[in-house]
């Protein structure tokens, strides 16, 4: 039994003798206080970056969670308007929240006024609870429908308790604070001097991810659409949804592209195109060559688009053998 079970377990039992068996609706409450009391640690001051005339970023060097980060994976930005900060994707756990509000009261003398998350997975959104707790439970939460109904589902508790798993419980205490605000695509918001353009184009990552684009910078927010020397989870995506996507953003002219992982710069599609191209392209090849699974990740091994990438890309050799799966099962159902 970890620990926090322990603590609610022995908690409950003395709130039973004390409260000579209270309600139920009692016992639900103090439940729900002592999550807030049973927290990690705090999470280390990672510094702000400027990354274009409106957006900033906290930086995060690693691609996934561990104990010893406490689940700082994620790259969390903001967009500095004339009405206050918005938030693009909040990270991990109420633990990185807080420590992302440190950082930038330290640098602004303004308030969130939103926050967008890109797509449902927890180092995207799980954050949220640190910001309704600091700026009041009417901050506008924003996503893709999808997402919403994702986390408000089996989305949202499975992926606080991975995190837990993950990181050892360091980001326990963390509440699934769901967004609650549609966006799709072609939405604008507007703050004063700054307009977000939302763009869609389908199965990407997930079905349901969003590119955020700050119109005046000519700065793209990609969540994991594109990711930077980590290699993408997809499970629950699609490649060659990725690569129509990839098509629709070049043409918008944006010159930085942020993403969720790895540095922002003028070269992320291309660099991801290219792994996941040397990833999907010999799988077609090997449908229409009637190989086995086992001869196609030989051959993707052995093309020159991944394996110049591989030994710099977080996550190749624990990953690659499953993305190769997917990626002939999406060429041979795309075959028939």
């Amino acid at each position: 039994m970890n620990r926090r079970r322990f603590l609610q377990s022995s908690a409950a039992l003395s709130l039973l003798t004390a409260a000579d068996f209270a309600p139920w609706q009692a016992i639900s409450a103090f439940a729900r206080e002592l999550d807030d009391f049973v927290r990690g640690p705090a999470v280390k001051d990672h510094p702000l970056r400027q990354v274009s005339k409106h957006v900033w970023m906290i930086f995060s060097p690693d691609g996934f969670p561990t104990p010893e980060n406490q689940g700082m994976m994620c790259n969390i930005t903001f967009v500095d308007t004339a009405e206050g900060l918005v938030v693009v994707d909040s990270g991990t756990s109420v633990q990185i929240g807080e420590m992302a509000i440190r950082q930038i009261r330290k640098a602004f003398n303004k308030p969130v006024i939103a926050i967008i998350n890109t797509h449902y997975h927890g180092d995207h959104w799980l954050g949220n609870h640190a910001y309704v707790d600091a700026y009041g439970d009417s901050l506008p939460l924003y996503a893709h429908p999808g997402t919403i109904q994702a986390i408000q589902g089996v989305q949202g508790n499975m992926w606080r308790t991975l995190m837990e798993q993950w990181t050892n419980q360091a980001t326990i205490g963390t509440r699934v604070v769901p967004p609650r605000l549609p966006l799709k695509n072609g939405d604008e918001l507007k703050f004063g001097d700054v307009t977000l353009r939302m763009h869609h184009f389908g199965v990407v990552h997930t079905p349901y991810d969003l590119c955020v684009e700050v119109l005046e910078d000519g700065v793209t927010l990609i969540g994991d659409v594109a990711m930077d020397h980590r290699i993408a989870n997809m499970d629950d995506g699609s490649y060659l949804g990725t690569f129509k996507a990839y098509d629709s953003l070049e043409k918008m002219g944006s010159r930085i592209w942020l993403p969720g992982h790895g540095e922002p710069g003028a070269g992320v599609l291309k660099w991801n195109r290219r792994l996941f191209e040397g990833i999907y392209q010999p799988c077609e090849q090997a449908i229409k060559d009637g190989l086995a699974l086992e001869e196609t990740k030989a051959r993707v091994l052995k093309d020159p688009r991944v394996s110049s990438q591989a030994r710099d890309t977080k996550g190749f050799e624990t990953n690659i053998g499953k993305y190769v799966s997917l990626a002939y099962l999406e060429a041979e159902a795309a075959g028939f």
